[in-house]
């Protein structure tokens, strides 16, 4: 006979157990998932730390960055010292230029490239009477006007020699090496691209009566677009025209390569230069005139000037145009223009110059006694005397650092 309470009591017992193992479940079951939580809360605050350090170490590292650059942008410069210096064979009647950092010394009689420890990179011999000579970069070419060859070197020496056949007038080089040359073809002018292997990459031809005669050329630094400036006579009155020629696939299927084209009448146009493949600038009479355009340039902005413009250097960011000053204490007036010709800074100084460049956020003025260098809000950096004639002053990597040429030495400077 079943003990019928000992079962019940067995069976309360069993049931209690179940709970209890269930509850016991249940509470590994919560401590397991507040061990992964708290585990993933851990993990994340560790990358949020790992994170937030990162930040702050780049936040320092930018502010130092950013102290020492306007430091350095606003640090004045009193004197300089000679870090180096070698020397150099003295060439009578020679002209010596900056070629991107090395020194280009030319002369009827040829021409050679030297570094700046004054090892020669190249030397080419040619008989010139009135040499034109056009820089781009590291390239350089070189031609007779009335002759009919051009020589087109770089830094490692010549890169090609081109046979004309018809008097070269003008020419202009690309950064790739490409020549742009007017010639004189018995009355019509020719307008040949060479490689600068001497191959002819293409031509055409023009004449007074139809386009003017050519007094300016330029070609961009992919050596895409060629920019011509005509001067045109019709019954007294003239006109310049300017033509863009594109002699990739865009000009293929247009006459003559012809993609646009300006005209200006009572005016001359006498300088073509290109900032970069798209965008290039005409110097009018009375006009500085901006085009963009990779393609197809079109005319984007026309700055009316007052005064007539003493002399025009450029980079690939900005304009500068110097004047006689009219108005003010200073001999000569400077206006600076950023590429789509806003005005950025208007500045007086006294040097009789050499030369002025852009570099480095700043530009330069120097003769063979004097330079004054400035940044583009108008603040003096450094003016002062150099202790001996300089031919030629070239700009490093280092804003504070130059180079000066002079008749029998090469030196390297730094300013303090």
């Amino acid at each position: 006979m079943v003990n019928i309470r000992a079962y019940e009591k067995k069976k309360e017992n069993n049931n209690k157990k179940i709970i209890n193992k269930e509850f016991i479940n249940k509470e590994m079951n919560k401590d397991d998932t507040l061990q992964g939580s708290n585990y993933s809360k851990i993990i994340l605050q560790h990358r949020l730390r790992t994170f937030y350090r990162g930040v702050l170490s780049i936040l320092l590292i930018a502010s130092v960055i950013a102290a020492l650059y306007i430091s350095n942008k606003n640090k004045v410069y009193t004197e300089y010292q000679e870090l180096s210096s070698i020397d150099r064979s003295k060439v009578d009647n020679a002209i010596v230029e900056n070629l991107d950092g090395t020194i280009l010394t030319y002369s009827n009689d040829g021409a050679n490239c030297s570094d700046a420890e004054g090892n020669v990179l190249w030397n080419q011999t040619f008989e010139m009477q009135n040499p034109i000579v056009k820089i781009n970069k590291d390239v350089i070419a070189m031609a007779d006007y009335n002759g009919r060859s051009i020589y087109i070197m770089n830094q490692a020496g010549l890169l090609g020699q081109v046979e004309t056949g018809m008097p070269i007038r003008s020419i202009c080089v690309s950064q790739s090496g490409v020549v742009a040359a007017v010639l004189d073809d018995s009355g019509v002018n020719a307008i040949y691209l060479y490689s600068s292997d001497g191959e002819t990459i293409a031509y055409f031809k023009t004449t007074m009566k139809k386009s003017g005669y050519p007094i300016a050329v330029a070609i961009s630094p992919n050596s895409e677009i060629v920019s011509v400036s005509y001067l045109y006579l019709d019954s007294g009155i003239v006109t310049s025209n300017v033509a863009f020629y594109n002699f990739g696939a865009v000009g293929q299927n247009e006459s003559d390569n012809y993609v646009s084209g300006y005209s200006y009448t009572d005016t001359v146009v006498p300088q073509l230069d290109f900032m970069d493949n798209s965008t290039s600038f005409a110097l009018a009479d009375g006009r500085l005139i901006i085009y963009k355009g990779k393609q197809i340039p079109t005319s984007a902005a026309e700055v009316l000037l007052q005064n007539e413009v003493q002399s025009v250097f450029y980079s690939a960011d900005y304009i500068g145009l110097v004047y006689l000053n009219t108005t003010g204490e200073s001999k000569y007036s400077m206006d600076v223009y950023n590429n789509t010709g806003k005005k950025i800074l208007t500045k007086e100084f006294d040097i009789d110059y050499t030369d002025i460049f852009f570099t480095d956020g700043c530009f330069v003025v120097y003769n063979e006694q004097e330079c004054l260098i400035c940044n583009l809000n108008g603040k003096e950096k450094y003016k002062g005397n150099f202790k001996t004639s300089v031919d030629t002053l070239i700009p490093t990597s280092k804003i504070s650092e130059f180079i000066t040429v002079t008749p029998d030495k090469i030196t390297t400077i730094e300013l303090k």
